[in-house]
């Protein structure tokens, strides 16, 4: 009985671990912006900035992207949606 769940747990745990290996993955795929290049294209009408910061951190901060849009990053199955994806989107969190 107990090798069977320690069987069971070494299962999960890989399971979780090739998870997490695989969303590694994804983010390394995700292009990034610098500060800079992200200055010159504010005005753009076809750049979407997105400000996912955690609640509380975004109310501490006195830094904020001037036209960006606070959304809750947790929820982004509830907005991701309604951005066209024509827009390039950035999200920022610090």
């Amino acid at each position: 009985m107990r090798n069977s769940r320690l069987v069971s747990f070494i299962i999960f745990l890989s399971v979780v671990l090739l998870c997490a290996m695989s969303l590694v993955a994804s983010a390394a795929e995700v292009p990034r912006i610098t500060t800079d290049d992200l200055n010159l294209r504010l005005a753009d009408a076809d750049l979407v900035v997105l400000d996912v910061r955690s609640n509380p951190d975004w109310r501490q901060s006195a830094t904020k992207i001037v036209g960006s849009e606070r959304v809750n990053p947790g929820a982004a199955n509830q907005w991701a949606s309604h951005y066209s994806k024509e827009k390039d989107i950035v999200l920022y969190c610090a």
